[in-house]
């Protein structure tokens, strides 16, 4: 795991002491060292803050070039399969100077040009200068685990891991951008190629670009999607399909506990991270690390008595933390690292683990993935009820149901979503699931100045119904649409900010193509959601591999105790910071509101962690409104 950073531009010489400033920028990602290249005519630079953890020696170091001299590579991630990759390239003639997968990726590039792509396994964002035809080849991986922000110019192209680092470049726009901004309150992310800065873009999941140094181009192009819509296979047995996910699993696993360097697991105590601890205990050569987070005082949110057992049954070496309500001293922190607002309360959870993991391990392995994959949120059977309601309602009532709800609930009652979601298709009902701020509350909250820029700004409730397939199940729609936009955006943001800001690579077996694959392209609804279950599939198969005890109809994870903590010192903080923020932005008056419905019992407490980590991030950048 590392931190990229390239520039290119065919303006001319590269400024090489704002690179170093932009490079160094991303220390936290690559403690061990950092490096540059640059080309011949100064005109594209490469530079790199590396964590080893395959192949740490000399020889393992970035920028990197390939034995030719044509080609030099940035690269952040981890390919799995590069071991098999590297038996191929060296029976086509290829040298090694290495043990790296970074090599093993270069060569891939020569042996197969940009069709390479195709034969990864793996999490990554690169940067690849060809010299013979002066393009910068960009990438990032299918599930879009690691990140890869650009900013392109007429005749420039900068990429970075991190917006941070584009940032340290004086000439790099500091200015809100309206479409991110009316996502973000929408749903707590940034999704997609949008940034919250303007003129800036991020490479979105499975998509490549090329930039031609000579004219200035840039070609972006998808490499890999979704399969589509599972088909019925009367043939394929449950037993076959669990059978399957196992094999895949544990190879997945089998992989990715490949390191030179001390290897941990995320243990949540929850079906997807304790299969991952299953799969671990069967290949690993030695006992399996586990690592879990618990809430003392907090039993609904507290599962670290289900990783206990789970780490009883397969004899692992288990270290637990227990996180307390102090812990909100940590935002202004992880506002700065976060580059974008995520209004994710659980990045405090994950980056906490996070610290603590890494005082034994570099790497850790976790079950990220498997809700999106095996449709294990709640939201799905809600989904799945609203088309029955479809079915039973007339479109007139159903407005009229959706019309009253907006009007007269109040934010933060339980439902509200639910029925502002019943107008329209099956696709407007996925965009209002987990809606934090819906269109008309948008407006009383923004500052009359900025009421005007969401009229022209795109209206995310749309923009999310059209992202969704116009075929398939209510359930395939909701599931593809949160790989593409929830998944990437917001549980892989926290992952990797959270983890990198302790310098720890955080791993995703769940992620494995192949199982993603499987996933939307084989296993039909009634083995991912049904009859008000939830990733039914992967509960056959921790029924079979898990302690017998461990209660499997649960759903948490890292979560925080918010609710509670907000009548504390959470509450206290997170008041002050909205009482100051900007009014040029936000109403006081609809912020206090807010407040007010939280301490009559309404479930407002992540809206207004929503903002407050809007303005931190705001205040930490000096962004301007």
């Amino acid at each position: 795991m590392c931190g990229i950073l390239g520039v290119a531009s065919n303006a001319g010489v590269v400024d090489m002491p704002v690179v170093d400033r932009m490079r160094d920028a991303m220390r936290h990602r690559g403690p061990d060292c950092g490096g540059s290249w640059a080309s011949e005519d100064r005109r594209v630079v490469l530079a790199h803050r590396r964590l080893a953890i395959i192949d740490p020696s000399a020889a393992g170091r970035q920028p990197m070039e390939d034995a030719s001299g044509e080609c030099c590579i940035t690269f952040n991630g981890a390919i799995y399969n590069f071991r098999e990759l590297r038996v191929t390239l060296e029976a086509l003639g290829f040298p090694f100077g290495s043990a790296s997968d970074t090599e093993v990726l270069l060569n891939a590039y020569r042996a197969w040009g940009l069709d390479c792509l195709s034969k990864l396994n793996g999490m990554f964002a690169f940067g690849l200068y060809d010299t013979k035809r002066r393009t910068v080849f960009l990438a990032r991986d299918r599930a879009g685990e690691k990140p890869l922000f650009y900013r392109h110019t007429k005749d420039t192209l900068v990429f970075a891991s991190e917006l941070k680092a584009l940032m340290e470049d004086p000439s790099c726009p500091r200015t809100l951008d309206a479409d991110a901004m009316a996502l973000y309150l929408a749903y707590g992310y940034v999704p997609g190629e949008r940034c919250i800065l303007k003129g800036i873009c991020k490479l979105r999941q499975g998509h490549a670009a090329l930039f031609d140094t000579a004219r200035g181009t840039l070609k972006l192009w998808r490499y890999w999607q979704l399969p589509d819509v599972a088909p019925v296979r009367e043939h394929t047995s449950e037993d076959e399909l669990v059978e399957k996910l196992e094999g895949l699993l544990l190879d997945s696993v089998r992989r990715q506990l490949v390191a030179d360097v001390p290897v941990g697991i995320l243990l949540s105590g929850g079906i997807d991270s304790s299969l991952v601890t299953a799969m671990a205990a069967r290949v690993s050569s030695g006992p399996v690390r586990t690592f879990t987070i618990s809430f003392p005082g907090h039993q609904r949110h507290d599962e670290s008595a289900h990783a206990r057992l789970v780490a009883r049954h397969f004899h692992t070496e288990h270290t637990e933390l227990a996180a307390e309500a102090a812990t909100v001293n940590l935002l202004p922190q992880l506002a700065r690292q976060y580059d974008e607002p995520l209004a994710d309360s659980s990045m405090v959870a994950m980056y906490l683990v996070s610290r603590l993991i890494r005082e034994y391990a570099t790497v850790a392995l976790g079950g990220d993935g498997g809700d999106e994959l095996f449709a294990g949120y709640f939201h799905y059977n809600w989904i799945q009820r609203q088309a029955l309601a479809r079915a039973l309602l007339p479109e007139w009532l159903r407005r009229m149901v959706s019309t009253a709800a907006a009007e007269l609930v109040p934010v933060g009652s339980r439902g509200r979503n639910y029925l502002m979601g019943l107008a329209g298709d099956i696709n407007r009902s996925i965009a209002h699931a987990n809606l934090f701020f819906d269109s008309g509350t948008r407006r009383r909250l923004l500052h009359p100045g900025w009421v005007a820029h969401l009229r022209t700004a795109v209206i995310p409730e749309e923009y999310k119904a059209r992202l969704c397939r116009d075929h398939g199940t209510a359930l395939q729609r909701a599931t593809a649409v949160d790989f593409t936009t929830y998944l990437a955006d917001d549980i892989l943001v926290k992952v990797d900010r959270a983890s990198m800001l302790t310098s720890l690579e955080a791993r995703a077996p769940w992620l494995d193509y192949r199982i993603v694959e499987m996933a939307f392209g084989c296993v039909p609804d009634t083995l991912r959601a049904a009859r008000g279950q939830r990733k039914i599939l992967p509960r056959r198969l921790a029924a079979r591999v898990l302690p017998a005890g461990l209660d499997l109809d649960r759903k948490q994870g890292f979560a925080l105790p918010l609710r509670s903590w907000f009548k504390g010192d959470w509450g206290r903080y997170i008041e002050g910071v909205l009482s100051e923020a900007d009014t040029g932005l936000f109403s006081r008056a609809a912020v206090r509101r807010l407040l007010a419905a939280q301490r009559h019992g309404l479930a407002n407490e992540q809206r207004l962690f929503a903002l407050t980590m809007f303005e931190l991030w705001r205040r930490e950048y000096k962004v301007s409104v």
